[in-house]
C-alpha cells in the first residue's frame, strides 16, 4: 500500500489516463529536472497513459518548452503542452476576432501570439482594442509605462496568469500575478486572469483526449492555482512539496488536494 504525506492510500493514481503536470517546482527547478520525473514519464507511457505539461508559466512558447526540457533529457513534443498563452489565444480567438491586443511579455510570448494569429502590439496605440499581459521575466520600466499608458483606455484587460512568484534555485521571484499588482497600484484596474485556477485549460485538455473527469488526475506545486484548477474541474488532485507549497499553506488553506506527496517520485511507488 502506497501512503501519502497525509497517510492515505494513493494506489487509485495507477488507474489514471491523463495525467496533468504543472512545471515550475513539479516537474523541474529551473534548468534541473527533479528526480524521478524521466522514469515516470516512461512508466505512464508504457501502462498506455497520457501526459501533458499544463503550465502558467506564460514567458515562453510551446517550441522553446520543448527546447528546453529536451536540454535536460526530457524529449517530448508539442502535444505534451499546454500552456496558458494557447488559453489567452483560444479566449482572444473567441471574445475578441481581429483585435488589435496590446502585448506585455517576453519576446518568446509575443512570438507565439503573432503566430497563432493574433494581432499584436507592444507600443501604445488609439487602436488598440484589449490588453493582455503575461509573466515577463524580460520586463522594463519602460514596458511598465507603455501598459499603464494603454490602460488609461476602456478597453478589456487579461493576464495569463494569478501566481504570485516563480520557483528558482534560490527562493522565488515575482510573477505575473505581482506583477499585475503592482499595474493595479499605478492605473487602478485589475485583469481577468485566464490561467489556473480557472479549469479551462484542464476542460480542454480533457476534451482532446477524451477522457472523464475519473480518469484525470492535476499534480502541481501551488495550492490556490494547480490543485484549485482541479478542484474546479471535479478531477483528483497530487499536491507535491517540491515547489511553493508547504505543509504550513496546506494546512491553513481552503483549498485541499486529494492527495499529498513529497515531490512526482513518490509516485514511482505505483
Amino acid at each position: 500500500m502506497a501512503l501519502d504525506v497525509l497517510g492515505k492510500d494513493y494506489t487509485a493514481l495507477k488507474t489514471k489516463k491523463l495525467y496533468l503536470f504543472d512545471m515550475d517546482g513539479t516537474i523541474y527547478m529551473e534548468n534541473r529536472l527533479f528526480d524521478g520525473v524521466l522514469e515516470l514519464l516512461q512508466r505512464i507511457k508504457a501502462d498506455g497513459g497520457k501526459y501533458v505539461f499544463i503550465t502558467n508559466n506564460s514567458s515562453k512558447s510551446v517550441n522553446d518548452y520543448v527546447k528546453k526540457v529536451c536540454k535536460m533529457e526530457l524529449c517530448v513534443d508539442k502535444e505534451n503542452f499546454f500552456t496558458s498563452t494557447q488559453a489567452a489565444v483560444m479566449l482572444l480567438n473567441k471574445k475578441h476576432v481581429g483585435a488589435l491586443v496590446y502585448a506585455q511579455g517576453t519576446r518568446s510570448f509575443i512570438k507565439e501570439l503573432k503566430n497563432s494569429g493574433i494581432k499584436v502590439t507592444e507600443k501604445y496605440s488609439d487602436d488598440t482594442d484589449v490588453v493582455l499581459v503575461g509573466f515577463d521575466n524580460e520586463l522594463t520600466s519602460a514596458k511598465l509605462r507603455e501598459t499603464c499608458k494603454t490602460l488609461k483606455k476602456d478597453v478589456p484587460y487579461y493576464a495569463t496568469n494569478p501566481d504570485w512568484v516563480c520557483p528558482v534555485e534560490f527562493g522565488y521571484v515575482p510573477d505575473c500575478g505581482s506583477m499585475c499588482f503592482g499595474i493595479e497600484k499605478a492605473t487602478g484596474k485589475a485583469p481577468y486572469f485566464i490561467g489556473k485556477p480557472r479549469p479551462d485549460m484542464i476542460n480542454a485538455v480533457m476534451e482532446k483526449f477524451g477522457a472523464d473527469k475519473s480518469d484525470t488526475v492535476v499534480i502541481g506545486d501551488r495550492l490556490y492555482t494547480d490543485i484549485a484548477s482541479g478542484v474546479n474541474a471535479g478531477v483528483d488532485t497530487v499536491l507535491v512539496l517540491s515547489g511553493e507549497a508547504t505543509m504550513n499553506d496546506y494546512n491553513e488553506s481552503e483549498v485541499k488536494s486529494t492527495y499529498v506527496l513529497n515531490s512526482v517520485k513518490d509516485l514511482l511507488s505505483l
